[in-house]
């Protein structure tokens, strides 16, 4: 019995949350398009950046270890088999060998650009959702006020409480729903950058590896 009760209860929250939003008018609509927006680029920045971060520990080892012996087209294949931005970077390197050193650099540097800018593709536009869903809710304060008071001067004697606060309705709720999913996508921008600068800054110490494995004197 108690249960159920708790459950109805819960079930009326909920209707009441729906209802609250549905109040917030169109200028709902906007700020939900973002969120849903803000939700995809997360999860699908999200698993690029986790899959690209998944280098086998032993790798720089075995690339070692096969450059060492003159096993070009082994590392080659060791790199083709490793699908991270790491492993294409040190693949590109693999196939200069024989090239002056600065030209293996550049071609490491500029398969890097490449990955890099993979790695923080639409991350722009979760910063741009950050900074429009709350202006996007003053917007809606805006119009809400307006709609409130050109009510009130068409209303003839006494102003009811409920016709003055049905614009203010409007008002409250697409400001506290654009700052929500502003300050959610702001926080989720933040993190995937910092787990993107954590992988550039493994890519950069394993090419930098690289390079001076190709400067050890032969054995």
């Amino acid at each position: 019995m108690l249960l159920q009760v708790d459950t109805t209860v819960a079930d009326q929250e909920a209707i009441t949350v729906l209802e609250l939003l549905l109040k917030g008018g169109y200028m709902m609509i906007p700020i939900f398009l973002l969120w849903i927006i803000a939700i995809y680029i997360f999860i699908q920045r999200l698993l690029v950046i986790k899959k690209s971060s998944q280098t086998p520990e032993n790798f720089k080892d075995q690339i070692r270890e096969k450059v060492s012996k003159g096993d070009i087209e082994g590392a080659r294949v060791l790199c083709a088999q490793t699908n991270t931005p790491v492993a294409r970077m040190i693949e590109k390197g693999v196939e200069r060998i024989g090239s002056p050193l600065k030209n293996i650099e550049v071609s490491i540097e500029n398969i890097g650009k490449i990955e890099v800018y993979r790695l923080e593709k639409n991350l722009g536009m979760l910063a741009t959702i950050s900074g429009a869903a709350p202006m996007i809710g003053f917007l809606g304060t805006v119009t809400g006020m307006i709609q409130a008071f050109i009510a009130i001067a068409q209303e003839e004697g006494a102003v009811s409480p409920k016709l003055l606060s049905s614009g203010i309705y409007e008002a409250m709720i697409t400001t506290a729903a654009g700052l929500f999913v502003g300050i959610l996508a702001y926080l989720g921008y933040n993190y995937l950058i910092t787990r993107v600068q954590k992988l550039i800054h493994s890519m950069e110490y394993n090419s930098i590896d690289f390079i001076d494995l190709l400067q050890e004197p032969t054995k």
